[in-house]
């Protein structure tokens, strides 16, 4: 929120208070139907009465912002409004940006009453509506009082209408279109959502009122009044006119296209540096909008456009955007981290672009809600805090080194975005599912229920995402359902099932399609698998955030402020016992590092320094073996991860194809150095037919000496199989000891794989045994440069006798399904 002679700091007074949420008697809200159907849309959103937050992040957000929805006092912030109309108010006055002496006064009225009508909607708690209503009938009141203090008719705010006269002639003065489209918007939501005729009354008045101020001026009048931040009073009228076919709400919805942002734009060109970034987002919702009204597809450029140019070159890891509120040059990334970044407000209004995109762009729907994801978790969800029973609210997300959330307070804040966290945090359920005819899309994965309105169906999604990389959906009723389920282009490996049946090569970066009619009772198992990765900046490769799967880690420094970025060996990453958790070593010392969205009341660091960066992607390496001569063996992955076949080590007949044969006579393969540095996940799966056991041979062995390695045998000295993995030589061995030897004379599936401290060993598809104190882990062994299958690093012991065929290199763990999967396929 831009506000142009007061520093926004000096606004923001500490405070502190408590409340205990209510609960109330439960109806089912309904929501009003729009007049006008939108043009280019072939996706639609439920309403929010159908999606239900089951336990969770979500529902505990949710559940604190209600709980100061519920605390706050409505007379408190009719104050100034009762004082503007020359009514009495006995009421103490806000602080903060509702103080009697700040021009943006009454905004937080607009937040407010969208907040009460999207709790109803979302609960159906009726206190919630009681109270949006008591405060659009007292909005009423004061504007029945316009012509009576000198103002127009219809003009309603906290502020006196001179505002107006002030922007429009160019004189200094806040943003009092701002606060109007707030009011605005939450009285078309206490309309929509919670069914109050008379919000719309007071709402299609104040539209006239806009119409007949900006009626009067010219086109440049108009274009240098829109230079001042104006909020989305575009997107409100275009609204407006679907849900009322009243043709001079959208003549007034177009007095606010501003020519200096829509025509570079419509041009497909980023002239987007110095501009106020949250001044512009709205323009864009507004355009967007402007399309789905008019079928103008210059709008629709426009919109997406701007969402290209703010996603990939003006966004930070956790999605959120701005320095010092402001947009910077494309890219400049790494440059530009301060206490000052990110606002919340822009993630607002950017996921708010983002669903009206896909309703219009199906076809980029991953695309659309990767992004969705990215903002969500790491920047709106870590943005109240969990430990205030009111949810404050942070206003600037700070990414420089040693940042510490700040929050606001229940009187003394009132920013804009302690009121968009209103909003937020009051309806979460409006993006988890889309629909269009019998096609349901499930983009996000929070534990919910929804009730398919005139389908009679409901789909229960149970997920402790993202602290597990699975989800499960459960329908209840029957018919047919076109399924099409998220799967984020960071994963590799997912599988999704119905009823237990695996269903297709889910892709990344698209939506599996399951087109069937579902009975009662029906099962859909989603798994996402995450592995680690070292995300660089545009400007700076060598600055880095550290992410698992979707979910940015945070660098915990408690106190500790820091006067620069710390250099992080990325190598030293290992994943804790507790998920989402990892330790490292910079130069700092060791570190602790926690999801963004779970670090509040200490400082941190998102974005590192980085040495010994692991490059590695979830697939490293496979070899099939099948060429039939030569002495390199190809990787099937494509990474490029050629193997050497040395000692004279030939081929045979495969598992499938060919197999590369060892004689246990100096003859093993060669892997590349360093397969799997930095790790801390993986996963060996191979196919192996043993010709002769011999106690020790490997059949595969990866380190850089006796010192340091990791291996698997068919048979060690105690008679069983092996999995072992060291940095401190044979006694610091750390085990997986299966009940028996691996046959021989067979083709044998056999598997290892580590997550965490737990690794589990397999035969032919089943668990055989496991270790959960395993705290060892490649990324424990640095870049290792004896990678060898078929030989040990121990010089006495033997060479592999046996055929080796589909050697597979993860790094990640993958799941029993997906080893049983190879296992079955053959693979």
């Amino acid at each position: 929120m831009h506000r142009p002679s007061l520093s926004r700091r000096t606004v923001l007074k500490a405070g502190a208070a408590t409340a205990v949420a209510t609960t109330a008697a439960v109806a089912l809200p309904t929501t009003a139907q729009a007049a006008r159907p939108d043009s280019g849309v072939s996706a639609y959103a439920f309403p929010l009465s159908a999606v239900r937050l089951l336990a969770g992040p979500f529902q505990a957000n949710a559940g604190r912002t209600m709980s100061y929805l519920t605390f706050l006092d409505a007379d408190r912030l009719l104050h100034m409004f009762r004082l503007n109309a020359g009514l009495s108010s006995s009421a103490t006055a806000c602080g903060g940006w509702e103080s009697p002496t700040t021009e943006l006064r009454g905004h937080s009225i607009g937040h407010v009453l969208s907040g009460l009508a999207q709790a109803y909607a979302s609960t159906g708690d009726t206190s919630y509506k009681t109270k949006g209503d008591y405060i659009v009938t007292q909005l009423g009141l004061c504007q029945d009082r316009a012509t009576a203090r000198g103002f127009n008719t219809g003009y309603l705010s906290a502020y006196p209408e001179s505002f107006i006269d002030r922007v429009e002639t160019g004189q200094a003065v806040w943003a009092p279109y701002y606060t109007l489209h707030k009011i605005m918007a939450g009285l078309l939501d206490m309309h929509l959502l919670a069914g109050n005729a008379q919000a719309l009354t007071i709402l299609n008045r104040k539209a006239a009122w806009v119409q007949f101020r900006n009626s009067r001026l010219t086109l440049s009048q108009r274009q240098a009044m829109l230079r001042t931040e104006f909020g989305g009073v575009g997107e409100t009228l275009y609204n407006l006119y679907q849900y009322g076919e009243n043709a001079a709400h959208l003549t007034t919805a177009q007095y606010f296209d501003h020519a200096q942002i829509f025509d570079p734009l419509a041009n497909n060109s980023d002239q987007l540096n110095g501009f106020h970034a949250n001044t512009q987002i709205p323009k864009a919702l507004a355009a967007i909008r402007g399309y789905h009204a008019t079928g103008t597809t210059r709008y629709r450029d426009i919109a997406s456009n701007f969402w290209n140019f703010v996603v990939n070159q003006h966004s930070y890891a956790i999605g959120g955007n701005s320095n010092g509120e402001y947009f910077q040059p494309p890219n400049a990334i790494a440059s530009e981290l301060s206490d000052s970044t990110c606002e919340c407000c822009n993630s607002y209004n950017m996921l708010k672009l983002t669903r009206q995109l896909f309703f219009t762009f199906p076809n980029r729907a991953a695309e659309l809600m990767d992004f969705y994801e990215k903002a969500l978790y790491n920047h709106l969800l870590g943005a109240q805090n969990p430990s205030s029973s009111h949810g404050f609210h942070c206003y600037y997300v700070p990414l420089r080194a040693g940042g510490i959330k700040t929050y606001s307070n229940d009187y003394s804040n009132f920013t804009c975005c302690h009121g968009t966290g209103m909003e937020t945090n009051t309806k979460y359920g409006e993006s988890i599912y889309f629909y269009n005819g019998n096609t349901l899309w499930v983009n996000l994965f929070i534990a919910s229920t929804l009730t398919w309105p005139g389908r009679g169906i409901t789909v229960r999604q149970d997920t402790s995402y993202p602290e597990t990389s699975t989800t499960r959906l459960t329908i209840t009723g029957s018919g047919a359902i076109d399924l099409r389920v998220r799967i984020p282009a960071w994963t590799s490996g997912a599988q999704v099932s119905v009823n237990g049946v695996a269903q297709g090569s889910p892709t990344p970066g698209s939506y599996l399609t399951i087109n069937r009619t579902w009975a009662s009772g029906d099962t859909v198992d989603i798994s996402l698998p995450m592995s680690l990765a070292i995300e660089p900046t545009p400007d700076n490769s060598a600055v880095r955030a550290v992410k698992h799967g979707p979910i940015v880690l945070a660098g915990q420094y408690g106190s500790t402020n820091l006067s620069g970025l710390p250099t992080l060996n990325a190598s030293t990453l290992a994943a804790t016992s507790t998920p989402l958790q990892y330790t490292a070593t910079a130069s700092t010392g060791n570190v602790t590092l926690l999801p963004f969205y779970k670090t509040h009341g200490v400082r941190y660091t998102v974005y590192w320094n980085v040495t010994s960066t692991p490059t590695l992607p979830a697939f490293v390496a496979h070899y099939q073996f099948d060429e039939s001569s030569g002495t390199t063996a190809a990787d099937a992955t494509g990474n490029g991860r050629t193997a050497t076949l040395a000692g004279g080590a030939g081929r045979t007949t495969g598992r499938t194809g060919n197999a590369v044969n060892l004689s246990g006579s100096s003859q093993y393969v060669t892997l590349p150095s360093g397969i799997l540095a930095g790790a801390t996940s993986f996963t060996i799966a191979t196919w192996v037919r043993v010709t002769t056991l011999a106690n020790w041979a490997r059949l595969f062995d990866f380190g850089s000496g006796t010192g340091t390695n990791m291996f698997l045998v068919p048979r060690s000295g105690s008679g069983t199989a092996r999995y072992a993995i060291t940095a401190g030589g044979a006694g610091g061995e750390q085990r997986i000891d299966a009940p028996a030897a691996l046959p021989a004379g067979v083709w044998t599936h056999v598997a290892v794989t580590h997550t965490g401290n737990l690794g589990i060993l397999y035969v032919n598809g089943a668990e055989v045994a496991r270790n959960a104190a395993l705290t060892s882990r490649p990324s424990s062994l640095g870049t290792t440069t004896q990678n060898w299958i078929g030989r040990s690093q121990y010089s006495g012991d033997p060479y592999l006798n046996a055929a080796v065929d589909s050697f597979r290199v993860y790094s990640r763990a993958l799941s029993a399904s997906e080893i049983a999967s190879l296992n079955s396929s053959g693979q």
